[in-house]
């Protein structure tokens, strides 16, 4: 739960998965892979908890663009998705809709956070959510079909 989950229970595991139970999965999977002499890629979510409403801008500048930026200008980056992402854009506007609300303490608040805390290019005050997708390295430990720098198509050992 992104509203929940500390920095203890990231950084009990390897993986950095707060829940144990996929953080054990994950960690067979890399090992079971690892073993073939091949690599995977994987997911990335990043939290920001308490973020004044008011950063980025509406046209230029937008937040989403700043860190989309930062987060794809990251070494086999190659998606990258704020609150609800890709799959967001399979429902339709009113079920997408994220209606403000006042809570108890008289904030505006949304009612879902689908926007992942980002409206308009403009944090709204919600805690951010963003995900960042990274491709399996090339690098593996498998010969690999390549060309060499005269031009000789060749198999390449690790």
């Amino acid at each position: 739960d992104v509203d929940t989950v500390t920095l203890a229970d990231v950084e009990s595991n390897i993986v950095r998965c707060p829940d144990e139970e996929v953080a054990e999965k994950m960690i067979g999977r890399i090992d079971e892979i690892r073993k073939t002499g091949n690599s995977i890629g994987g997911v990335v979510e990043c939290v920001a908890r308490n973020v004044p409403a008011g950063l980025g801008a509406p046209v230029f500048d937008k937040l989403e663009a700043e860190l989309a930026k930062a987060c794809m200008s990251l070494p086999a980056s190659k998606g990258f998705e704020v609150g609800s992402g890709f799959p967001g854009t399979l429902v339709t506007g009113i079920e997408h809709n994220d209606p403000f609300y006042i809570d108890k303490d008289g904030r505006t608040r949304t009612i879902t956070n689908r926007s992942g805390g980002i409206q308009g290019g403009i944090s709204n005050g919600e805690t951010i959510v963003v995900r960042v997708a990274f491709k399996p390295t090339s690098t593996i430990a498998r010969s690999q079909e390549t060309v060499t720098r005269d031009g000789v198509e060749t198999v390449g050992n690790r």
